[in-house]
């Protein structure tokens, strides 16, 4: 029993001596983050349009469609990956548009921080 108790308080000394810095700890939380946020508007009303719009990113070999959820304006993407994008956003009936400069995802600590940008498409003529 003796050694037991020896055992037991050798292991509790070992893991509470830990060599972890706890004087100003980074606590992230376990939720992805999107690296962009585009937004589309028409460019005759200014009305918010997700409806039938498909928005692209590409960052060198890496393409992704951007999801918009439902009852959102908004589409999302890049998931905790930084890189430096062309977004192009698309629908029938409205001219292409690419936003003019890359956006640039970066990190923190822990996620990406999430760039967002604005889109507008006009109707063909």
């Amino acid at each position: 029993m003796k050694k037991l108790f020896v055992l037991m308080s050798i292991i509790i000394f070992t893991a509470c001596s830990g060599d972890d810095n706890t004087d100003d700890p980074i606590l992230c939380t376990e939720e992805l983050r999107a690296g962009i946020e585009v937004t589309i508007r028409d460019g005759l009303n200014g009305n918010f349009i997700t409806e039938g719009v498909t928005v692209v990113i590409v960052d060198n070999e890496y393409t992704e469609t951007l999801q918009n959820f439902e009852g959102s304006n908004t589409f999302v993407g890049a998931f905790e990956r930084i890189g430096t994008y062309i977004v192009t956003a698309s629908k029938v009936g409205y001219d292409d548009n690419s936003i003019a400069e890359p956006i640039i995802v970066k990190e923190d600590v822990c996620h990406v921080i999430t760039e967002k940008a604005e889109i507008i498409l006009r109707k063909n003529q």
